[in-house]
């Protein structure tokens, strides 16, 4: 029952902005930590940021300083804001959270993904 769904991809110019936005659904989403993955063709999946139910962020120095990672609890929404892109970040983005079940265990959760590509 629980579902992702990605949107705000598309086609941008180096330097140019995008937003990502997460639609999550079927959980409890603000006990949930969430994030977000990328993955180009032929590459290793690299995450990118991850936010915890808390609200504390990270993200690895390829990013940092131009992607920023944020929630809206009382929407179920996830965010990823993108400034000042470059050819190398194109790649499939993935949305993820992972839902805590107790004595049942962890499930991690993934959205379909969604193309970005940066070209002039």
């Amino acid at each position: 029952q629980v579902q992702l769904v990605e949107s705000g991809g598309g086609l941008v110019q180096p330097g140019g902005s995008l937003t990502l936005s997460c639609a999550v659904s079927g959980t409890i989403f603000d006990r949930n930590p969430a994030g977000w993955y990328r993955q180009a063709p032929g590459r290793q999946r690299e995450l990118i940021a991850s936010i915890s139910s808390g609200g504390t962020t990270n993200s690895p120095d390829s990013v940092k300083g131009r992607f920023t990672i944020s929630r809206d609890n009382a929407k179920d929404m996830l965010y990823l804001q993108m400034n000042n892109l470059k050819p190398e970040d194109t790649a499939v983005y993935y949305c993820y959270t992972q839902e805590d079940n107790g004595r049942w265990g962890k499930f991690d959760y993934w959205g379909q993904g969604t193309q970005v590509t940066v070209s002039s």
